[in-house]
């Protein structure tokens, strides 16, 4: 899949959803409890086979991202799953450090 900044996709083994942030120019497939994620539309809950050393859990409102990738994925609801691009799980996006105010 082709991701595009700004497509919604959710997870076929449990309830998360993301939105694309930041798309890869290339194919990559994006996957979450170790199965592919799909459009809201054609992915229902718990329609797939997870894969449980992949069941690590998202949080809501939370970054994930790989750069290597160019991949970032923004948390809209949380599930169990891990998040992961061409079977490299995501890494938890940290908060951008303010400057000193000295």
């Amino acid at each position: 899949m082709k991701p595009r900044v700004g497509q919604m996709l959710a997870s076929t083994v449990d309830t998360t959803a993301v939105v694309v942030v930041r798309a890869p120019e290339g194919e990559v497939e994006i996957t979450c409890g170790g199965a592919v994620m799909a459009e809201p539309e054609r992915a229902g809950a718990d329609t797939g086979t997870p894969d449980p050393g992949q069941m690590d859990g998202t949080l809501l409102g939370k970054r994930y991202a790989n750069e290597d990738f160019g991949v970032e994925l923004l948390c809209t609801k949380a599930g169990d799953g891990t998040l992961a691009v061409n079977g490299v799980p995501l890494s938890l996006k940290g908060p951008k450090p303010l400057p000193a105010s000295d």
